[in-house]
């Protein structure tokens, strides 16, 4: 049996890391000889912890509700139902968890003020925990298609668009922007950047959220956005190890595999890693997929000793957290059940263990694993070690709480929105444009329609995307009237939207993955039928343009977020430049072994 040792006192806890929380302000690294000196005070808290707080330390876990101790009726019954507590104060104090994760579906990101009030109450619970220690609060913020924080914070373009602008400068300052509107929520681990390298266009789940196709440029701008965050006093994650971007399987639905060999992984995949990781990295995300050439047992890597261990560790030498992409995904369920998983990815490496789908079933079945001695104390506390030490970084045992005034001060402000707006301008990519038929005036096609998809908002944007495109256009001169016709148009509202193309001098398409057998296409084909000049803007993958003909210009804006959709507008109306360039290679939709447009393709133009 393990016996407490007195709890060390509130004191001692709040000055652990007076020299890394400096550091982590100034940017400065503390001294060797200091961070020695960190290391054992970390280990004295590390001593005195009860297994049960170890094992909590492990987890980061999702919760319902607005409120730390006091969310809505609906919320205490989810978490009663799937977690055994009421309450995110409940789940700190029964579990210890060191980690708590936030959604927009849990309820968890309403507004800036009640976000910054959740955090403050889950630290308040953290810290009156007979151990007290600060929880390290996380989130999916990669801005584009996955953000769980709207507006009124500031959106900015996703990975993608950001390859399009190729600036690291731009991709520097919109992580730095995203992270310090984080971090005056209370929101101090980000799983950003995405370090995949999307060679495969038909990957369901990646995609635009990666940089792009090429590993160097990859690996850049991996690097120029973690040094962002991470001057915003954010823990950045870089993932998915070892490299996501080749699956047409998605792994929360499937266990993917990827065949690359570990020359082709080496010149592939690990590039933006070993950049994240020669660039400061604090965290790095595991992938659920299986890469036979890196590990023959045909593991998930998210529970491959010789990945995790020998490659990442060993291999790369990194020494930070590893955290386990969410363990609810069925890629990482498939082979084992949910009592083994947590064990097995422990014995791969891995440090903290993210989202499980049972709390109860990973925190026992670890904890079973120590007393049974499949697993070690001592190995635990290497993990909780190095979440301890980038706790203390973060100055989150100095500093736990977040103010109402830094909210006030920090998130969504004018100068940061602005900034959104130039940082994506430069993005917009003109991919086609026939005989200059772009940019649009208003006095020449000033009535325009806007027909075509409107995916839900990926990030609590106000959309949809044809009502912020028609609306954009509006705010600069043109009467432009949206219809809404779908991802999956019927043939009564391709008739509808022809006939609403009646009298308007130019039709606006925004189209969303377009596949060989979409919907989409016909309605392309029925508008250009019209003899009205139809323009489309790729709302989401750039690959579009292969499957659709018959427009006058195409635009890509690589997301639809209100940011990347109002530059497009300003683009087609120029009111900027079209200075976005391909950072993936789009094919022939009929032979892929053929280049459509390369990498580097984008038009400018001429007046």
């Amino acid at each position: 049996m393990h016996h407490r040792a007195p709890a060390p006192s509130r004191r001692t806890l709040l000055t652990v890391t007076a020299a890394a929380a400096a550091a982590a302000v100034t940017g400065v690294t503390a001294p060797v000889a200091q961070a020695g000196t960190d290391d054992r005070r970390l280990r004295r808290i590390i001593d005195r912890m009860s297994l049960e707080e170890k094992v909590g330390q492990l987890f980061v876990m999702r919760v319902y509700g607005h409120s730390a101790t006091t969310p809505d009726q609906a919320d205490i019954d989810a978490n009663l139902t799937e977690i055994g507590v009421r309450t995110a104060a409940e789940l700190v104090e029964r579990y210890h968890v060191g980690g708590v994760i936030y959604f927009a579906w849990a309820h968890n990101t309403r507004d800036p003020q009640q976000i910054a009030a959740l955090s403050n109450g889950i630290q308040q619970a953290a810290l009156a925990q007979p151990t007290p220690i600060p929880v390290l609060i996380s989130t999916d913020q990669e801005h584009g298609i996955v953000c769980r924080v709207g507006k009124p914070a500031t959106l900015l373009p996703g990975a993608m668009a950001l390859g399009a602008g190729g600036s690291h400068a731009d991709a520097r300052k919109a992580a730095q922007i995203a992270g310090e509107e984080l971090a005056a929520v209370g929101i101090r681990q980000n799983y950003a950047p995405v370090a995949d390298v999307n060679v495969n266009p038909a990957n369901p789940v990646i995609g635009v959220r990666s940089f792009g196709s090429d590993p160097q440029a990859v690996a850049g701008l991996v690097a120029a956005q973690v040094k962002g965050y991470q001057r915003a006093g954010i823990a950045a994650t870089s993932k998915h190890f070892p490299g996501h971007g080749d699956t047409a399987v998605d792994s929360h639905y499937g266990l993917p595999t990827i065949t690359h060999t570990r020359e082709q992984w080496a010149e592939l995949d690990a590039p933006p890693f070993r950049s994240a990781i020669a660039a400061g990295i604090d965290s790095i995300m595991t992938a659920h997929i299986v890469v036979p050439a890196l590990d023959p047992s045909e593991d998930p890597a998210t529970l491959s000793r010789p990945i995790l261990t020998g490659i990442l560790r060993e291999q790369l030498g990194y020494d930070g957290v590893v955290v386990t992409d969410a363990l609810g995904m069925e890629g990482v369920r498939t082979k084992y059940g949910d009592a083994r998983v947590p064990v097995l990815a422990l014995k791969a490496g891995v440090d903290q263990l993210l989202n499980p789908p049972k709390l109860d079933v990973a925190w026992n079945a670890v904890l079973a694993a120590v007393r049974d001695g499949e697993l070690t104390e001592a190995r635990l506390d290497e993990s909780i070690l190095r979440i301890l030490r980038l706790k203390a970084k973060l100055g989150l045992f100095r500093k736990a709480y977040v103010t109402r005034a830094g909210v006030d001060r920090v998130v969504g402000t004018a100068a940061h929105r602005a900034g959104a707006d130039r940082i994506a301008e430069a993005t917009t990519t003109l991919l086609l444009n026939e005989d200059d038929f772009l940019p649009l005036s208003p006095a020449t096609h000033g009535s325009v329609l806007v027909v075509g998809a409107d995916p839900a908002s990926p990030s609590g944007t106000t959309g949809p995307p044809t009502t912020t495109l028609a609306t954009a256009l509006n705010e600069l001169g043109f009467t432009a009237t949206a219809l809404s016709t779908g991802i999956t148009p019927t043939a009564a509202k391709i008739d509808e939207a022809v006939a609403a193309a009646a009298g308007k001098s130019a039709i606006l398409v925004g189209t969303y993955n377009v596949s060989a057998t979409s919907p989409q296409r016909t309605l392309v084909a029925r508008l250009v039928a019209t003899g009205i000049p139809v323009v489309t803007v790729a709302i989401r993958n750039p690959y579009d343009i292969a499957r659709i003909s018959g427009q006058r210009a195409t635009l890509a804006s690589y997301s639809w977020t209100d940011v990347e959709l109002r530059a497009a507008v300003r683009v087609l109306a120029g009111r900027a430049r079209p200075l976005g360039r391909l950072p993936v290679p789009v094919q022939h939709a009929d032979d892929p072994s053929r280049v459509l447009y390369p990498v580097g393709h984008g038009l400018s133009y001429a007046r």
